[in-house]
């Protein structure tokens, strides 16, 4: 068993691969000369396997696993850590974003009695708009989905009984800071540096974030349920006061009942929140669909070194 593994999700990422390793490498053998690091090609098309391969032929201490197709960057966390063997473990992206001399002070935060440290990094020098866009999209992501974590990225350390238990969690819908957050260890933070990405340019998109939030809030929360119950009350309670309202002004003052347009606007409004809601409910059923199938949550088709454990 290694003492330190290192895992990185691998997209399109033939630019920062050797950086990536001489860096590792000259950080990792100040602390021992007894760690890996395990690399998870996610099928981008480029270069990375080859340089991957070319580093463990060097290397043994590396280690690559590749995809039989693209599974998403979560899956390939997942993989790592499936994968791993260092009584601590240190999950990070693979464009340098997250920088190799910023694991001792994770290490160093860890050997105080803490089994996930994660790295929070400085968003001092991002640009106002960006802070706010952030602090919107995790503070939404907060209530709907009822995560508390919302430190960006994936930089963090992990015990061995964090990994262990991780294995065991094998839903569909993947999340790492979620699942780490519903198991409750001690859990502790570091203030880290963000660089520059190397090289290359980033694939997550505007889009491909808020489909990562909606599928977090639909793997974590049933709050979209009971908001919905809770908006159903409140119209129905609208709609009962209004009703009063109108026989009461029929009663005492004899007004005739009018207002088609509006009825006809309120049919169509009702309608369109009845669809909305019966749209979430079949997405979660959809989910539950996904869940019964048991299918494996990747498939590996090549790796650098001897495996029997092919798929995850």
């Amino acid at each position: 068993m290694a003492h330190i593994s290192v895992v990185t999700p691998v997209y399109r990422a033939e630019g920062c691969l050797e950086e990536l390793y001489r860096r590792l490498v000259a950080v990792l053998s100040g602390i021992t000369q007894d760690f890996e690091i395990v690399m998870v090609e996610d099928c981008g098309g480029d270069r990375s396997w080859e340089i991957i391969r070319s580093l463990a032929r060097r290397d043994a201490r590396v280690k690559g696993i590749q995809f039989s197709r693209n599974f998403g960057q979560h899956y390939g966390i997942t993989a790592g850590l499936d994968h791993c063997d260092g009584e601590w473990v240190v999950v990070m992206d693979c464009d340098l974003q997250d920088r190799p001399e910023e694991i001792p002070a994770l290490y160093a935060k860890a050997q105080e009695g803490y089994d996930v440290v994660h790295a929070q990094r400085d968003r001092r020098r991002d640009s106002l708009v960006k802070r706010w866009a952030s602090n919107v999209y995790f503070k939404l992501l907060r209530f709907l989905a009822d995560v508390g974590d919302d430190t960006p990225g994936n930089f963090r350390i992990l015990s061995r009984k964090v990994v262990e238990n991780f294995r065991q969690l094998r839903e569909q819908l993947r999340y790492s800071a979620g699942l780490l957050n519903w198991m409750g260890f001690p859990t502790a933070y570091v203030n880290v540096q963000q660089a520059e990405r190397y090289a290359g340019k980033t694939t997550y998109t505007l889009g491909k974030l808020w489909k990562l939030a909606f599928d977090i809030m639909i793997a974590f929360s049933d709050k979209p349920l009971r908001l919905s119950v809770r908006l159903g009350f409140i119209i129905a309670f609208l709609a009962f006061c209004y009703g009063v309202y109108i026989l009461v002004s029929a009663l005492l003052y004899g007004s005739p009942i009018t207002g088609w347009s509006s009825l006809i606007v309120s049919i169509y409004f009702i309608g369109g929140i009845i669809i909305a809601i019966l749209g979430v409910i079949g997405i979660y059923l959809g989910k539950t669909f996904d869940e019964s199938k048991k299918r494996p949550l990747y498939i590996v088709m090549h790796t650098t070194f001897d495996s029997a454990r092919k798929d995850g």
